[in-house]
C-alpha cells in the first residue's frame, strides 16, 4: 500500500506544478529605443529627426545601471539650423525601499547653444516620495564637477550642485505621462534641462511618444540666447 500512495503523492505534485508554474524571471535589460522624423515642402524645405536610446539593468535589489543617448539634427532649406547630441550613465545603490546613493554621468554637445560641450560628474543621496502603482516621484541632490566649452573658445571648469526631479504618471492602461527636470548650479553658470513627455502605446511594444525639451544657461556669449527648446514627436519600441 505504502508504495502505490507515494507513487500517487508524486503524481499530485507533479500535476499541482505543472498546473502553476514559477512565474518567470524578470528581464535584468530593459530599454527603448525611439526614431522622430519630419519634413516639409513649398514655401520653406525643412527636415528633423531625433533619435535617442535608454536602457535599464537591474539583476540585483541594491544595484541599478542606467544609459541613455539623444540626437537632434534640423535642416531648412540646406543649411543646418539645430545639431545637439547627449549621453549619459547613472548607478543607484537602494537603501531601502526609498532611500539609494547615486554616481552620474553626463555629456551634452550643441553646436547652436552657448556652451557647445558640457561634461558633468557627480554624486548625491536620492529618495523615492511616491511609489504606486500609478504614480512615481522621485528627487535628490548633490554635489560634482563640470568642465565646459563656450563657442567663443572660453573653457570653464567649476564645482556644481546637482538636483533632480523623476515623475511618472500613468494615465490608463496604454498611455502616461512623464516628467525630468536636471538642476547644475555653479558659480559661472546655471544650467537646467526640463523633459516633458506623453507616451501611448500603439501595439505590442510600440508606442508613439511627444516630448518637449527646454535647456537654459544663465550665462552665455552676447549675441546667443541663452533657452533652447525643442519639441518631438517619436515612434518608440520597447525591449
Amino acid at each position: 500500500m505504502r508504495t502505490p500512495l507515494a507513487f500517487a503523492l508524486c503524481f499530485a505534485s507533479a500535476s499541482a506544478l505543472a498546473q502553476n508554474p514559477a512565474p518567470a524571471a524578470k528581464d535584468p535589460l530593459v530599454g527603448t529605443v525611439a526614431l522622430g522624423y519630419l519634413s516639409t515642402s513649398g514655401n520653406t524645405d525643412s527636415t528633423n529627426t531625433n533619435a535617442s536610446f535608454k536602457a535599464t539593468w537591474d539583476r540585483s535589489r541594491d544595484w541599478v545601471h542606467n544609459w541613455s543617448a539623444l540626437a537632434i539634427s534640423s535642416r531648412t532649406n540646406d543649411v543646418t539650423t539645430a545639431e545637439a547630441y547627449a549621453a549619459g550613465y547613472k548607478a543607484q545603490r537602494a537603501f531601502g525601499m526609498k532611500a539609494y546613493l547615486f554616481a552620474t554621468g553626463d555629456w551634452r554637445q550643441d553646436q547652436f547653444s552657448g556652451y557647445s560641450r558640457q561634461a558633468t560628474e557627480a554624486v548625491g543621496y536620492g529618495r523615492k516620495l511616491i511609489t504606486t502603482d500609478r504614480q512615481m516621484l522621485s528627487v535628490e541632490g548633490g554635489l560634482g564637477k563640470k568642465q565646459a566649452s563656450l563657442i567663443d573658445g572660453t573653457n570653464v571648469d567649476e564645482s556644481v550642485v546637482h538636483g533632480g526631479l523623476d515623475y511618472l504618471i500613468h494615465l490608463g492602461e496604454t498611455s502616461e505621462f512623464s516628467q525630468k527636470l536636471l538642476i547644475e548650479v555653479g558659480d559661472k553658470n546655471h544650467y537646467t534641462e526640463s523633459t516633458s513627455a506623453i507616451k501611448a502605446k500603439i501595439r505590442g511594444s510600440l508606442a508613439l511618444v511627444a516630448s518637449y525639451v527646454i535647456k537654459n544657461n544663465t550665462d552665455v556669449p552676447v549675441g546667443i540666447e541663452k533657452t533652447d527648446r525643442y519639441t518631438a514627436i517619436s515612434l518608440e519600441y520597447g525591449f
